[in-house]
């Protein structure tokens, strides 16, 4: 395996983890108008516990997204430059959503006015479903494949980045993710509201095995080989024993089951786009590959030794953090802080 073919494999990673962790995060964030209560039944207390699960991690969990978004640049420049002009307007749609997303989560709680809070909940539900919506169409349409010409421009319009396939895609991440921030929160609450995130999170789960049963069966038709199959089915296998395991009231094994889940469909679409790294709809010919996309072989040597050095830090930071904060979040905990 040449140098260039493991930085593919590794900007796969830092997107699976991404994925696996923010992607929580969003579904938290949609799951507030079905577990918050709505109008005159309310309940702020059930609100704070639910943006509780994710207080002490979002923001690391968006750390993903930058480390990504860096290694992508420094081993990939080609793609980086024709991913971000082509896809200018989405992914500036989805920085300003996740700006709103946090700022609503550092100042919902500075003032005690229902408006105040209201608005600043609306902030967290855009934040959270337009980002996850965005990024299935965006990386559905760079295993489709995108009009890029000779000089591996895009020549498209924003409007041809909402094909049925990329469409389908965004709604089939925006539909995981909701499924398991709604197990994440019946994992970390208590009492009412962790039976009411487990009923939801089978609700939602019902519908996102029918939508991603058919974006993995048309990835698959498209992209036909025996990894990308395989890949595939052990997406949609986890997918349902995560719902299973959610009936049976095993939160824990219904999240690392629906983390699996994300963990196969993001390497499922890394597969698939395998050896390309942004197909041309044009013509072949011009699309960007792992070898015409990639830095020199000096640039990516010295990229491997720091990441040799630098991630196992990063991972095991990581994990002591979800273990610091791995309790539940009662009720009687914010409670007691609201009292004090």
């Amino acid at each position: 395996m040449d140098l260039a073919t493991l930085w593919f494999g590794l900007i796969a990673f830092f997107f699976v983890g991404y994925f696996v962790l923010d992607g929580f995060d969003f579904g938290v964030g949609m799951s507030l108008p079905f577990l918050g209560g709505v109008g005159k039944n309310r309940d702020d207390v059930a609100r704070r516990q639910i943006i509780n699960t994710i207080g002490p991690v979002w923001d690391l969990n968006e750390t993903w997204l930058i480390v990504a978004g860096a290694c992508l640049f420094a081993s990939f420049p080609e793609w980086y430059a024709s991913l971000f002009s082509g896809f200018y307007l989405p992914l500036l749609v989805i920085l300003l959503t996740l700006i709103m997303r946090g700022v609503s989560f550092e100042y919902r709680h500075q003032r005690e006015g229902l408006r105040w809070k209201r608005g600043f909940d609306r902030m967290i539900v855009i934040g959270s479903a337009v980002p996850a919506f965005l990024w299935g169409v965006a990386f559905a349409n760079i295993v489709q494949g995108v009009a890029l010409d000779e000089r591996h421009v895009y020549i498209g319009s924003v409007f041809d980045l909402l094909n049925p396939y990329a469409l389908l895609g965004g709604l089939t991440t925006l539909l995981l993710f909701f499924t398991h921030g709604a197990t994440f929160v019946a994992l970390k609450t208590d009492g009412k509201l962790r039976a009411d995130a487990r009923r939801l999170a089978f609700r939602a789960g019902i519908v996102t095995v029918a939508v991603a049963a058919v974006f993995l069966a048309w990835t698959v038709a498209a992209h036909f080989s025996v990894v990308v199959l395989v890949l595939a089915a052990l997406a949609a296998v986890s997918l349902i024993a995560s719902v299973l395991a959610n009936v049976r009231g095993r939160e824990g094994w219904a999240f690392g089951l629906g983390a699996a889940t994300t963990l196969f469909a993001v390497v499922t679409l890394f597969a698939a786009l395998f050896p390309n790294v942004l197909p041309s709809t044009i013509d072949p010919a011009f699309s960007l590959t792992i070898q015409n996309a990639s830095s020199t072989e000096y640039t990516l040597q010295i990229m491997s030794w720091t990441a040799l050095v630098a991630m196992p830090l990063v991972l095991l930071y990581q994990g002591w953090t979800y273990w610091v904060f791995r309790k539940r979040i009662t009720r009687a905990s914010i409670e007691e802080t609201v009292h004090a």
